[in-house]
């Protein structure tokens, strides 16, 4: 019960940060490219990331185990750690971060 709820946890904690790296990568890149001046200095770039870790850490270590973890068949030793519907939802997610930070920045 536990092992399978630290292993869905550390899922969700991969996919939120991946999320929000890629996003704020992206937008100092474009932003940096574009306006001849990133968007984010380094300092916000840290604190974006700070603020980040503590969230995602914080919802990593409360979420407790539920029963409901037991009805499903265990993943292979083989299954890949971030599945194509996380690839997806990253994906997804990012874009819409992304059109919502370019529209407020360039519009």
């Amino acid at each position: 019960l536990w092992g399978r709820n630290v292993h869905d946890s550390i899922a969700k904690f991969l996919q939120f940060q991946l999320t929000v790296n890629i996003v704020a990568v992206i937008v100092a890149f474009t932003g940096a490219c574009i306006t001849q001046d990133s968007p984010l200095k380094a300092v916000q770039m840290l604190w974006v990331n700070l603020i980040m870790d503590t969230f995602a850490s914080l919802a990593l270590a409360t979420e407790p185990p539920t029963e409901a973890l037991l009805l499903r068949k265990p993943y292979g030793r083989n299954k890949p750690l971030i599945s194509r519907t996380m690839m997806k939802n990253i994906l997804g997610h990012a874009v819409y971060q992304l059109t919502l930070i370019f529209t407020l920045l360039f519009v």
